[in-house]
């Protein structure tokens, strides 16, 4: 696939993305306990409050951004499972060496770029 040292970096990519994906959640939910209070004390008509953003809408907006990182974490995971299956870096279509610059972009990518245009992922 990769020179040993382009595949020491691209591990240590997932585990920083791992890790910070990992941040991100906890802040989350953090910001979502914030909210749950929020919404549990007497606030006056949140719904129609001219100076700023909903509690409704801004609960809306963390669970999205909760649910993204939860899912790049499940991508990571499972590009962990290729790379200790020996499979990280092969593309699952064709079988081709995914490129290292891609990787270094997209590290928990399952396809090369060409096959990755095909399925439109």
């Amino acid at each position: 696939m990769t020179s040993a040292a382009s595949r020491t970096e691209l591990r240590a990519l997932l585990d920083e993305l791992h890790d910070a994906a990992t941040v991100r959640i906890a802040a989350i939910d953090e910001t979502l306990e914030e909210l749950r209070a929020d919404r549990g004390s007497d606030v006056a008509d949140d719904e129609h409050d001219p100076e700023g953003v909903t509690l409704s809408g801004e609960w809306s907006r963390a669970v999205a951004l909760e649910e993204a990182a939860r899912r790049e974490i499940a991508e990571i995971d499972e590009a962990v499972k290729r790379w200790e299956a020996g499979t990280y870096g092969v593309c699952v279509d064709c079988g081709r060496d995914i490129p290292i610059a891609r990787l270094r972009v997209r590290p928990f990518a399952t396809r090369c770029v060409s096959c990755a245009e095909k399925a439109g992922a």
